[in-house]
């Protein structure tokens, strides 16, 4: 069957809305390490990882050992039950998270496990009020889409929560852009002074952010920015929450939750994608008391399930045995320094940030700052017909997002970086013509 057979298929029983890359679409059937193999018989470079879910790599035999053998044991069985990889997982996770007395629930995915972060903090507080950042982006369901702070990925006005949206750390379009960071993160925690003193009721359940935003097109907030919106959230008594769905497990090279670099200690962490390589799964990890604030029961069906904590697991010890972190950091540090010395030459780049082997580069019309989303989707193109894959955010979906997995080999960061230099030059040269 052909790719555009398929492609057909999806089209006559898949939502209009469920967009997919590329103008002739791909079918990924196979990989191994950071390769993978398509439907049109190419072998492509992944520099997307599986939207980030692919933390460690394809077919990792560690962790395809770990699911087959716990396959043939026992598939499902329910949170009703003791499930031995589940407790030994919330064990690892808790002695690694920057919580409190922490407590660990598992659920499917992202989405969900923000979903419950404000099912806790609601309970807790006894408020539906929840302060964003602008550019966030924490899932698709009905309340996750109510705070996420991009209008490309909010379908409806209409949520069970009330959101404020603050500042978030996005200086390049920032009206606070012009100042040094220091004075940048000073004014953004004065402006949510203010948005909690004229736009909630003081009473808020929690304030939620991404260390790095992900959709957002990885903003990536000055060192004192968290600290400082904290002693403000302090004041007020409110939670903080850090999503880190993207950032999680080491990915940023500084540590395994992306808020730590920051010097904060927050109430609860989301968590999801990386964490089983690209099996279903998400979680929160809590401060106890919070964690414990529901008053009616609750389980999760399929959340914390044997296969996924299998697999959960195997990536943790992975990412442990094999410094992936490390790994992370330099060869993070390789890819934004050749990044950068590529968006010297090349008029099309605005901007290169980010950390570790989450960086984002934001493409900009030449001469100005507008938004050149259609030289994105150019080189989201190009790239593909190069043999490489990467994916693309921001509010104006105008910057690739380049996030291989961790164990990414410097050989093959340089060799991304050849490609993409060659194609960044050839769509700003037609943007120019």
């Amino acid at each position: 069957m052909t790719e555009a057979t398929l492609y057909g298929r999806h089209r006559s029983v898949m939502p209009d809305w469920m967009s997919l890359y590329y103008q002739d679409p791909l079918e990924l059937v196979s990989g191994k390490g950071r390769h993978v193999v398509g439907g049109d018989g190419r072998t492509y470079l992944d520099f997307f990882g599986g939207l980030l879910a692919t933390m460690v790599g394809h077919d990792i035999p560690e962790i395809t050992e770990a699911i087959r053998a716990q396959a043939g044991r026992i598939m499902h069985s329910s949170t009703l039950y003791l499930i031995r990889a589940q407790v030994e997982l919330a064990e690892k996770i808790a002695a690694r998270a920057p919580i409190d007395d922490p407590r660990v629930f598992f659920v499917n995915s992202g989405s969900e496990a923000v979903e419950t972060a404000f099912l806790l903090t609601s309970c807790a507080k006894s408020s539906n009020q929840v302060i964003a950042l602008r550019g966030s982006y924490h899932g698709r369901s009905f309340g996750t889409v109510a705070a996420t702070g991009i209008r490309g990925w909010s379908a409806t006005s209409l949520s069970p929560l009330q959101v404020t949206y603050a500042h978030s750390g996005y200086k390049y379009r920032s009206p606070f852009g012009h100042l040094d960071d220091d004075a940048y993160t000073a004014a953004c925690a004065d402006e949510l002074r203010t948005m909690i003193e004229t736009s909630t009721s003081g009473n808020v359940a929690c304030f939620i952010a991404e260390p790095v935003q992900g959709a957002g097109g990885f903003a990536t907030p000055p060192d004192g920015f968290f600290l400082a919106m904290q002693e403000v959230l302090r004041e007020y008594e409110i939670p903080f929450v850090s999503d880190e769905v993207q950032s999680g497990w080491g990915r940023t090279g500084r540590s395994w939750f992306g808020i730590e670099h920051y010097g904060v200690r927050p109430q609860a962490i989301t968590f999801a994608k990386g964490l089983a390589n690209g099996m279903s799964i998400g979680g929160v990890v809590a401060e106890e008391s919070l964690m414990n604030s529901l008053t009616a029961n609750s389980i999760s069906t399929a959340g914390g399930n044997p296969m996924a904590m299998a697999a959960g697991n195997a990536v943790l010890d992975y990412i442990e045995d094999h410094d992936l972190q490390s790994n992370a950091d330099r060869v993070g540090a390789l890819l934004s320094d050749g990044l950068r010395a590529i968006a010297d030459r090349c008029p099309l780049v605005g901007e290169v940030r980010g950390v570790g082997l989450m960086i984002g580069v934001e493409l900009v019309l030449p001469g100005s700052k507008a938004p050149a989303a259609s030289a994105t989707t150019a080189v989201l193109e190009e790239a593909r017909a190069a043999g490489l894959l990467i994916g693309r955010g921001g509010l104006h979906g105008n910057v690739l997002r380049v996030t291989p997995p961790m164990t990414v080999t410097a050989e093959e960061a340089t060799e991304a970086l050849t490609v993409l230099e060659s194609v960044l030059m050839k769509v700003s040269a037609a943007a120019r013509a």
